[in-house]
């Protein structure tokens, strides 16, 4: 019997880990994290507030496993973007321009058309005005790592050298663009007379994004002697 009930009672487990994940990731976003108890982390996961204590040790616990997550779920995105959990640099300019094209469409993807974006974007930038070890998680496992590797194929795409300043800021810029869509949505939807922003306003989004990254490579490329 007990064998039987092993892997329900593990499935519970992970369910109720996840539930209350989500919910601090929601809460701790909207309401920052000294602005939210564990109780009411408890009720929006619907679950015993002792398991708090028991999966994450403490609230503390609970913001960092938050962090884990954002960096699993970015993680997922990165890769598919990529081609893989590993994968090669592209071996010329058309190649990484390519992946980069790919990035910025499923950044779009995610970051502007995925409710579950809005919320990881909120804690994000909460950590980022008042950063904590759970930054510090986010920043080495996808932020640093992430940048990286756009700016190398950047450089490859470019010609222009990985780690150079010029590089490092035109990536975050091709990342700002696609994340002004989410941290200014209201406004946004009310200039564009959107009653939202699904599938087909991502799909505008996405290649204007893709043709202002194209134009700036092709200046880029144009300027080298």
């Amino acid at each position: 019997m007990s064998k039987t009930q092993t892997p329900q009672t593990t499935t519970a487990a992970d369910a109720t880990r996840m539930a209350l994940v989500k919910a601090a990731l929601q809460l701790f976003g909207r309401q920052g994290f000294d602005g939210t108890s564990t109780r009411e982390i408890a009720a929006a996961a619907n679950a015993n507030i002792g398991s708090i204590a028991y999966h994450f040790g403490g609230k503390e616990g609970l913001r960092l496993a938050a962090a884990d997550y954002i960096v699993e779920t970015i993680q997922t995105i990165a890769a598919q973007a990529f081609g893989s959990s590993a994968p090669a640099l592209p071996d010329n300019a058309e190649q990484a321009e390519a992946q980069l094209d790919a990035t910025v469409e499923r950044m779009v993807g995610f970051i502007v058309a995925r409710p579950e974006a809005g919320e990881i974007v909120q804690f994000v930038l909460r950590e980022l005005s008042t950063p904590t070890d759970a930054l510090d998680r986010i920043y080495s496992g996808v932020f640093e790592p992430v940048h990286r590797r756009l700016c190398q194929l950047w450089a490859t795409a470019t010609g222009e050298q990985a780690e150079s300043e010029k590089t490092r800021i035109s990536v975050f810029m091709m990342i700002g663009q696609v994340v002004y869509f989410r941290i200014a949505r209201a406004a946004v939807m009310r200039r564009m007379d959107w009653a939202d922003i699904g599938p087909a306003e991502a799909a505008k989004v996405i290649g204007i994004a893709k043709e202002n990254v194209a134009a700036i490579i092709a200046a880029r490329k144009a300027g080298k002697p």
